[in-house]
């Protein structure tokens, strides 16, 4: 399904979006409650990676499928290498199958597990016989995806010594290593994070019966910081439910796109987004987002829409996501006339007054991309390809926008 969008009807007044439970935080406590069945979990994430979490933690399939869902691809490799006597294939769609695992193969098999490539060496899908682990060390390089780290975190608290895994290098996304060490804080599981090295004790199979109420995504909010930042001075959304003390990386967002004049206030559970002042087109951004390269993609496009310069380091795992987005950025910026370079792990924007309009955007199966183009309908007409993509994160995002006042025709 292809998608066109024209400009919003938003003018100066105050919307409200209710906005699903965070992915990151769902699908890390989805693992947690299914090797401690005494959590409980409200607003879970609606995205097609949690449900496709979801249905495999509760499958007694041998053949597991998560599609494009990476996230689970990764908690899921370290979970069924704890499954003592459980034999498991997971696999993937034709990207999952392009996208490396050998990080996490290698540091799970360091500790024991049984792990075996059935097509490409490196890569998915994986032959996985589930046995008891009882080594507890294990190095990875420090800038590895986070999700490789949380993996060997969050199964550590039921292997028989724990684990000490040292990160060697500087160590990147941070902030999502500790949002596994806080949840895991929540049930008691002891743990340290001191320099480079993370400990976490090992817990017996029993924990304190719990509710945890999921926060909504910071990540799918950054859609409407674009959407605010790109608006006339005075237009305001607000979005639910959001913590002022967030455990994701992504509510930097609310920091960042004061540049863009956004100003975020915080109001019971919700935030609210106000476009205080018009943008100086000699304004430039310049950003590490090595803690939250998930918000490259709208920051660039943002800034492109307002007609700034912008350069973004900090982005090398982007190279690996759903495709890869420093190339796909490139492409589509590119065709709507943007000048811009890219590196393996940095992008570069130069300031411009133009935008084509009605240009197809490829999303390449990928969310990110679909939302974070969306936003310059407010500039110029813009067809987002395979839009229906959007369900792997945000299923109701085009419903949200029409709510917004935009003009989607199929």
């Amino acid at each position: 399904m292809d998608i066109k969008i024209h400009k919003s009807l938003i003018q100066s007044h105050q919307s409200r979006i209710k906005i699903t439970g965070s992915k990151s935080e769902s699908n890390r406590l989805l693992l947690l409650r299914a090797l401690y069945p005494n959590i409980n979990i409200d607003n879970i994430s609606n995205s097609d990676d949690s449900t496709l979490m979801q249905e495999a933690l509760c499958s007694i399939s041998e053949v597991i499928d998560i599609h494009h869902a990476g996230t689970a691809m990764r908690f899921l490799t370290a979970y069924f290498s704890i499954q003592d006597g459980r034999e498991t294939i997971l696999t993937g769609s034709k990207r999952m199958k392009e996208r490396p695992i050998a990080v996490l193969v290698e540091a799970l098999q360091s500790l024991g597990a049984d792990i075996a490539y059935l097509e490409n060496e490196g890569y998915p899908p994986l032959k996985i016989n589930g046995k008891q682990l009882t080594r507890n060390k294990v190095q990875l390089r420090a800038d590895v995806s986070s999700q490789y780290i949380s993996a060997l975190l969050l199964i550590g608290s039921r292997l028989e010594n724990g684990i000490e895994l040292t990160l060697n290098g500087k160590v990147t996304s941070v902030p999502y290593i500790k949002m596994t060490l806080r949840l895991l804080d929540e049930i008691d599981v002891e743990n340290t994070f001191i320099d480079n090295v993370i400990t976490v004790n090992p817990k017996a199979s029993k924990v304190e019966s719990k509710t945890w109420v999921v926060e909504s995504d910071w990540s799918s909010a950054s859609y409407f910081y674009s959407i605010v930042a790109m608006s006339p001075v005075g237009t305001s959304i607000e979005l639910s439910s959001y913590k002022k003390e967030s455990l994701q990386g992504d509510s930097v967002l609310a920091e960042i796109y004061r540049v863009f004049d956004v100003e975020t206030t915080f109001v019971n559970n919700s935030i609210i987004l106000n476009k205080i002042a018009q943008t100086d087109s000699k304004s430039s951004i310049s950003l590490d987002l090595s803690n939250a390269p998930d918000i490259a993609q709208t920051i660039a496009v943002t800034a492109f829409g307002l007609g700034l310069e912008c350069n973004l380091s900090g982005l090398h795992t982007l190279k690996i996501k759903e495709t890869d987005r420093l190339e796909a950025l490139k492409t589509e910026l590119t065709k709507l006339g943007a000048k811009i370079t890219v590196t393996d792990y940095s992008l570069s924007l130069l300031s411009s007054d133009k935008i084509n309009s009605n240009i197809e955007i490829e999303t390449y199966n990928d969310h990110r991309m679909a939302m974070a183009f969306a936003p310059l309908a407010l500039r110029v007409p813009i067809i987002i390809k395979e839009a229906n993509v959007v369900s792997k994160s945000y299923p109701d995002f085009w419903t949200d926008l029409k709510h917004l006042g935009f003009q989607l025709n199929n």
